[in-house]
């Protein structure tokens, strides 16, 4: 089976990218946008810096911000009714992965008509069509959600999340400017952050990666090592570079899946509202240490794209303990909380059986059982 590299069609990076997307709808011809975000968004004004920009030039849109932070099914319908209310005829995202992830779902059931019951683009959809026209803007340095083709969608009434994977979702055209990023607080920074290194990370070890992803990955890692610090403190060169690190992350995961961390942080999200990128930094330093022996020598060039140094002379005992120290170190330098008092010793076996059944288990390295899940999750306790 041959190994697969999809991307945006267009992508533009760097301070001030923004000033490409009325160009770019001018090219596409488009006459009405329909914008996606959320209410945060819109109320300290980071979505107006875009609208402004559509104002400017004449060109009209709709804002949908109805959008939750763990954005759900209704989300998602209420989306597909608020985009054929509009007429429009192009969506730009402007947001985290929230924002963005409905925005696809929307995208592919308005060409995809067949699909409007949302819960059926779970798993890998054979929809027909591409997705609506997007150009997607995020607003944060950790999801990707602008090249990849993967989204996830909250099911509240059965407490669970689903990924969907469909190349027919990505956004044609992906925008990061930095400058989007810099009203992010510390906290959503470091998690976000977090995140991006989660991407890399297991994207790297999973069983699909190959030499294109694994180059993309350890860069991503490198860069994540850098300046995640430096981003937290809002500082310009450190945001330039999170913008970056987390976007090639995203062209490495979105086509090699991840693992066993991810389908864990869905389920703290579907139960307990847990943010995605706390979840996932949470459980980055204890999926590691699963994983260790079923990883070869990437433990190694983890160490070493971390900026750990000597790990040619050290054992594979020693750079595997190094890779993992140097990931609890980062996380708790950029203050991640290394517990979570959300978890209820009840309802382990069920987070335990949904991480199982989650799209991204099946990527990871080491095959886990439920027992091994609970006592990961109990170490977060």
């Amino acid at each position: 089976m041959a190994d697969r590299i999809v991307l945006n069609s267009i992508s533009y990076h760097g301070a001030g990218a923004i000033q490409e997307i009325v160009p770019e709808i001018r090219r596409g011809g488009y006459k009405k946008i329909f914008v996606t975000s959320d209410p945060d968004l819109v109320k300290f004004g980071v979505t107006g810096k875009v609208t402004s920009l559509l104002d400017e030039a004449g060109i009209a849109y709709t804002v949908y911000s109805g959008i939750k932070p763990n954005p759900t099914i209704q989300n998602v319908k209420d989306g597909v009714a608020a985009f054929k209310d509009a007429g429009a005829d192009a969506i730009v995202a402007i947001g985290g992965g929230s924002s963005m992830d409905t925005a696809k779902a929307i995208g592919v059931i308005i060409n995809n008509p067949e699909f409007a019951d949302v819960r059926s683009l779970e798993g890998v959809a054979p929809t027909k069509n591409h997705a609506v026209p997007t150009i997607a803007v995020p607003t944060t340095a950790g999801t990707a959600a602008e090249v990849t083709i993967n989204y996830v969608i909250t099911d509240p009434e059965k407490e669970r999340k689903f990924v969907c994977v469909d190349t027919n979702d990505i956004p044609y055209i992906a925008v990061v400017d930095p400058d989007m990023m810099s009203s992010m607080p510390a906290g959503l920074t470091a998690c976000t952050g977090m995140d991006a290194l989660t991407h890399a990370i297991e994207g790297y070890t999973t069983k699909a990666a190959f030499e294109i992803t694994d180059m993309f990955h350890l860069e991503a890692i490198k860069l994540i090592s850098q300046n995640l610090r430096s981003a937290v403190k809002n500082e310009p060169e450190g945001r330039k570079g999170m913008a970056m690190a987390q976007y090639i992350a995203g062209m490495g995961f979105s086509n090699v899946g991840l693992g066993i961390d991810h389908s864990m942080a869905h389920c703290l999200s579907a139960h307990y509202d847990t943010p995605h990128g706390m979840a996932c930094a949470q459980l980055l330093p204890i999926s590691m240490e699963f994983n260790r022996d079923y990883t070869g020598e990437k433990y190694r060039e983890i160490a070493r794209a971390m900026g750990v140094e000597g790990v040619d002379d050290m054992s594979q005992e020693e750079y595997r303990d190094a890779a993992i120290a140097a990931v609890r170190k980062l996380s708790e330098d950029v203050k991640i909380p290394q517990k979570n008092d959300r978890i209820r010793e009840e309802d382990l076996p069920q987070l335990a059986k949904d991480a199982l059944n989650d799209a991204c288990y099946p990527g990871n390295p080491r095959e886990a059982t439920a027992e091994q899940i609970i006592e990961m999750y109990k170490k977060l306790m």
